[in-house]
Formats: structure tokens, sequence, C-alpha cells
């Protein structure tokens, strides 16, 4: 009689369950331990003032060396299987602490003041990035220079490519104390450029399985559109709710405290969860939550409670950011590459740094045009964007998900080319970044003096003059008349009417207090 599997669940040559326990618990064990050496490494890093190897990029290394001991080694499958990048995980539980972060330590002065800046950069500019990288894959695979791929392969090669990471980029600006204008658009950029380019990926993605070919360049603009106010309108949504239940419910008294922070915390899950549910991006719906929270939910705690929500969502998306680094490195050295198309690594780091250029230099020019004199960027201020953008978790996750997505072996192609392109930036490009800063002369005048005196009560932040020439045209200086009346507008909206409606404060309050926990809650606890 023939031998029969003891269950329909468990084969015969499976691992016992105790076996599978402890493969499991000799992988976590090495997680801990590599997240331990990073933060060691780190902080050592930090106080000796050696910028050529940021934090970021020794997370990275960590993990691209000991998955390449594993990978020579004779490592147990089952203990490889926790090291590998799953999108899923990637997607549902690290990212979410990360981005909700980004959005809840956002200064409101200086990142409102500069939203249409950092609006264009972050949507126009990725657009015109995640375009110009797809035509020119295109473009040169139709002349025989690298791999050739489908159109919207390409463009969805573009738009996953162009989310930026400039994690490494930014905790340099702290240590070195850049400009605050620069900081703000390289921060806001990149809080909006990951929104951006995961939605543009989906929908080209949607789009490419769906819709005949004539109809999708209308389709990807309508159903981008659709998902992006759809998602924002959500996270709003849920951010107004926690906040009139913070300040009607009565949870800030110290016996409730431990209630009171738990439904805090659960509310940036419930908004991400709550867009994808419906099919929207819950990156942009949970970015929006932490906004909206931070600015209206955040003062309805009592004081114990913001205490705790700052430390804890600062300490989480630090540990998911490193965490990342660690995992992505892993699984570079553990996965199975497509060398073979080295033309198209070669063109593709060409080409995106052609539309990185494209991106900036013509944002900036419209920005420019429509600012007076004394709010211009300047050159040197374009320049640091332009070498900021590395990339990172986001474009690799992307990248990892299009294996899934494209077929022919097209999608390995993608990702070993986004592999290469992420080490390259983020080892090279983050260990070089203070000594730009440097000859660039941006650094040292951030963080010195009083913050509040780079902002004006009335109008927003002001950045410090430079000598540029004064844009021409009555018709632009009547649209930029027309937009400080807006803006004004909408300061005046949430001062007299949004604040009182939604928070516990007055808008002279929450003025007063904005100034006050500025430098402490929001500069220092943004990404590390």
């Amino acid at each position: 009689m023939d031998d029969l599997p003891i269950s329909p669940t468990e084969p015969r040559g499976s691992p016992s369950p105790g076996k599978e326990q402890q493969a499991a618990g000799v992988g976590i064990l090495l997680q801990i331990m590599m997240l331990v050496l990073s933060f060691v490494l780190g902080h050592v890093l930090r106080r000796k003032k050696f910028y050529y190897l940021p934090e970021a990029s020794a997370s990275l290394l960590i993990g691209l060396i000991v998955g390449g001991l594993a990978n020579i080694s004779d490592t147990e499958t089952s203990i490889r299987a926790w090291f590998n990048f799953h999108e899923e995980f990637f997607f549902l539980f690290l990212l979410p602490p990360i981005i909700f972060q980004s959005g809840f330590s956002l200064s409101p002065k200086p990142f409102f003041s500069n939203f249409g800046a950092i609006v264009t950069f972050a949507i126009v500019g990725t657009f015109i990035a995640s375009t110009v990288t797809g035509i020119l894959v295109y473009l040169g695979g139709l002349i025989y220079l690298m791999y050739r791929l489908p159109f919207l392969e390409c463009m969805m090669f573009g738009a996953l490519i162009s989310a930026t990471d400039p994690v490494t980029v930014l905790s340099i600006f702290q240590e070195l104390g850049s400009d605050m204008n620069l900081y703000a658009l390289v921060f806001g950029e990149s809080v909006l450029n990951d929104a951006m380019a995961i939605s543009l990926y989906r929908t080209i993605s949607l789009i490419k399985s769906h819709v005949p070919s004539e109809q999708n360049f209308f389709m990807v603009i309508v159903k981008f559109l659709e998902t992006f106010v759809g998602s924002m309108s959500s996270g709003v949504g849920v951010g107004f709710t926690a906040a009139l239940l913070f300040k009607y419910a009565g949870l800030d008294i110290d016996n409730l405290l431990n209630l009171e922070c738990c439904l805090f915390v659960l509310f940036p899950y419930f908004s991400y969860m709550l867009a994808e549910g419906l099919g929207l991006s819950g990156i942009v719906s949970i970015l929006f939550t932490g906004i909206v929270m931070k600015h209206y939910t955040f003062s309805n705690l009592s004081e114990n409670s913001q205490r705790f929500v700052s430390a804890f969502f600062h300490l989480i998306s630090s540990l998911a950011e490193t965490f990342v680094f660690i995992y992505m490195g892993f699984d570079i050295a553990m996965e199975q590459h497509s060398w073979s198309h080295v033309g198209f690594i070669f063109f593709s780091i060409l080409f995106i740094i052609v539309a990185r250029a494209a991106n900036v230099f013509s944002c900036a020019y419209m920005v420019n045009l429509i600012r007076p004199a004394h709010r211009q960027i300047p050159l040197k201020h374009q320049k640091a964007l332009w070498y900021s953008g590395l990339r990172g978790a986001m474009a690799f996750a992307l990248a990892l998900q299009s294996v899934h997505d494209l077929p022919e072996g097209h999608g390995q192609t993608i990702f070993t080319a986004t592999t290469a392109i992420v080490v390259l930036t983020v080892l090279l490009i983050g260990g070089s970044t203070g000594t730009m800063l440097e000859a660039l002369q941006v650094v040292g005048d951030g963080h010195d003096g009083p913050i509040a005196e780079s902002f004006e009560v009335n109008n927003g932040y002001i950045s410090p003059p430079y000598d540029e020439e004064e844009s021409s045209g009555n018709r632009l200086k009547m649209r930029l008349k027309e937009f400080h009346k807006n803006t004004a507008t909408f300061r005046a909206l949430d001062k007299n009417y949004l604040t009182p409606f939604f928070t516990t404060q007055t808008g002279d309050d929450e003025e007063q207090e904005d100034f006050g926990k500025f430098r402490v809650d929001n500069i220092y606890l943004v990404k590390k």
C-alpha cells in the first residue's frame, strides 16, 4: 500500500513545526542583531562626523554583506525565507509608519508657505521625470542602445524609478544645518513624491491590463486624478473624524491615557486600510491623515499623550526605515538577477540623471516665474535638489512587484536595473552629499538662529533675499497676487473656523504653539 501524507497541509518531506519555529527564531535573531549593529554603527559615524557613510548606506551595506555570506554559505532555506523581501509586508507594515511620520512631523509654516513649489516639484516634476525616463528608455530600445521594452512597460519603469528616497540627504542636512528653504523643498518633495510615484505606477499597470491602447493616455490621467483626489479626501476625512472624536469624547484625562493613545495609534492604520479597501492609494491617504492629525487632532490630546504619540511614531518610523534598508540589502544579495542586459542598466542611469534635471530645473523655472525676486529659488538650491534624488525602498518594492506584473522576463530586467540604481545612488550619492552641500555653500545657515525669525506671521516663510532677476509680465504678477490672496484666505479660514471647530484651541493659541514647538517637535523628529 502506497505511503500517504499525514495530512493535506503537511506533505511528506516538509519540515516539522518544531524545525520551522527554530528557523523563525534564528531568522528573527539575525534581523535583531543587524538592527542593533546598524544603530550602533550609525551612532558612531555621527559622533565621528563621518558623512561618507550615512546611516542608510551603512544599513544597506550590512544587509548586502550578511546576505552575500548567507548566499555562499550552506544556510538553511527555511532561515533564508525570513529575509526574502515581500512587497506585501513592505507596503502593509513597514511603509505606513514611515509615511505617517513624514506627514505627522511636517512643520506647517515652512511646508504650507512653500506648498505651491513643493506640489510643483512632487507632482508636476515627478510626472515630468517619469515621462522623460519612460520615453528615453523606449527610444533607446528602438535604436538598439539597450534592451527593448513595450511603451507602457517603459512608462511603468519611468514611474517606479522616479520615486526618490532622500533619507540619507535629509539626515546630513540636519547634521550640517542646511538652509530652511532648501530643507523644506527637499523634505516636502520626498513626502509627496512617493505617493505620486506609486499612484502613477499602479494607474499605468491597471490601464495596461484593462484598457485598449488608443485610450491609454487619457485614461491614465483620469484614473490617476480619481485615485489621488479620492485617497487625499479619504485621509483628510479620517483625520477630521479623529479630531472631532478626541475633542468631544473627553479622553484627555489621566486615567484614560492608555485608551487615548491606543485610539490615536489606530487611526492612521484605519486610514491606510480604508483607502486600500476602496481601491485607492493607502500611501496618499495616510500621508494626509498624518498632516491633518498633527494640525488638528494632536492638540486635543492630553500633554502626556502628546509626548507619548510623538515619541512612539518617531520610534517605529526609525525602526522601520533602518529595517527597510537592511531588508533591502539582504534581499538584493539573495535574489536572482538578470545581468545579461548591462546596456539597459547603464543607459537607464544616464536617462534618470537627465530626467531628474528636467524635473528640477523646469519646475524651478516655473516656480520662479510666479515668485517675487526675494523668494526665487537660487541655482545652488536647484543643483542640491537635483543631486538629492536618491532611489530607495519605494523604487525597489515597485520593481519587485513588476516581476509579477510584467511577462517574458521584462520585470526581471527592470528589477535588476532598479537594484543597481538603488545601490549606486544610496552608496555613492549618499556618501558624497556632505561634500556637495559644502561645495554649493548651502550648509551652516539653517538651524543656528531662532527658527521663528525665518517666518513672517502674516505671509508665512520668507526665504533670504537672492540676487535674481525679477520675473516679467503683468499677468504673472496678477496671478501671484491672486495666489497670495488665496493663501491668506485659507489661513484665515483655518484660523477663524477650522481650528476652533476641530480643536479645543483658538487660532491665536494654535499659532503661538506652532512657533514654540517648531524646533523641538518638527525639525529634529523628522526622518532620521
